[in-house]
This record gives structure tokens, sequence and C-alpha cells, in this order.
């Protein structure tokens, strides 16, 4: 005769039941020494750029102010002077433009445009003189001086137009 299953005695599952008892303590642990997973403060916060301050108010320099007066008076100077030429070397350019190349007229022409070179090199001097001051101001980690950036910018103005100007006259005489 078969036999009938037979239902297991309390004793056979009490290792059964105290494995699952342990695997449950695991699962009550102290978490407090974990970093917590959710987001943090910081994470939370976007990826703008955060608003720049304005910049602090430049103190005046009134020693600074005299060196750039005169400064400024030699490079206007310089400047009127350079103008006063290249009328005369533009004149002189426009009776050499059909002259050849080594011709008297021509010789003329090319004197003057030599002329507004060394002029052109006196207000030079005058924007380095400016770009030392900014120079020196920035390796002391000092604000620019807005009155030194609008003279260094009209110089460099000045700079480059004087340069087109003599470019262009050199330009319009025969190569010799």
């Amino acid at each position: 005769m078969p036999r009938s299953p037979r239902a297991p005695s309390p004793l056979a599952t009490v290792p059964l039941i105290g494995v699952a008892l342990l695997s449950l303590v695991g699962c009550s642990a102290d978490m407090s020494g974990y970093p917590s997973l959710a987001p943090r403060p910081v994470e939370k916060l976007g990826f703008e750029e955060p608003a720049t301050p304005p910049p602090a108010p430049v103190a005046a320099d009134p020693a600074l102010d005299a060196r750039l007066a005169g400064i400024a008076t030699a490079r206007a100077t310089a400047a009127r002077e350079f103008d006063a030429a290249a009328e005369r070397a533009t004149a002189r350019a426009s009776a050499a433009r059909g002259a050849a190349a080594g011709s008297e007229r021509w010789l003329e022409a090319q004197t003057a445009i030599a002329e507004l070179d060394s002029l052109r090199s006196a207000h030079a001097d005058s924007l380095n003189q400016f770009e030392e001051l900014a120079a020196a101001r920035a390796q002391a980690l000092q604000p620019a001086y807005p009155a030194l950036e609008q003279a260094l910018d009209a110089a460099r103005a000045t700079a480059a137009t004087q340069t087109r100007r003599i470019d262009a006259l050199a330009a319009s005489l025969p190569s010799g």
C-alpha cells in the first residue's frame, strides 16, 4: 500500500523559520552611517552662471590725470602735425600720379610720405606711453581707469587712421 504523505513535524520547520528571521535582521540594520541618495540642495540648483557683481567705482587719481593730460597734449600736437603734412603729401602724390618712378615729382611725393612715417612714430610714442600706463595698472591688479581707457581708444583710432592714410598715398604712386 502506498504511504500517505506525512505532514512535516513542527520541529522540522524551525530551521527554516530561523533562516527567514536572520535574513530579515539584515534589512533592519542601522543605515545612518551611509549617505542618502536623495538629491542634495546644491544639486537642485540650475547651471546658470551667478550674477556678476557691479564693478567697484574707481577712485580719482590726480597724479595719473596730470600725466594723461601731458601725454594727450603731446599726442594732439603730433596728430595736428601729421594732418598738416598729410595734406602736403596728398598734393605731392596727386602731382606725381602720371610721373614715372624716379622722377622729381615722384621723389618729392616719396619724401613727403617718409615724413608722414616719422610723424606717425611721434604719435605712436604717445600711444606707447598710454599703453605702458595701462599695463602698469593691470600688473598692479588695479581696475581700468576710465580716462586712460578713453585716451587709449582715441590714440589707437588715430594711429589706425594715420596708417591707412599713409598706405593709400603709397599705393597711389607708381612703384619704383
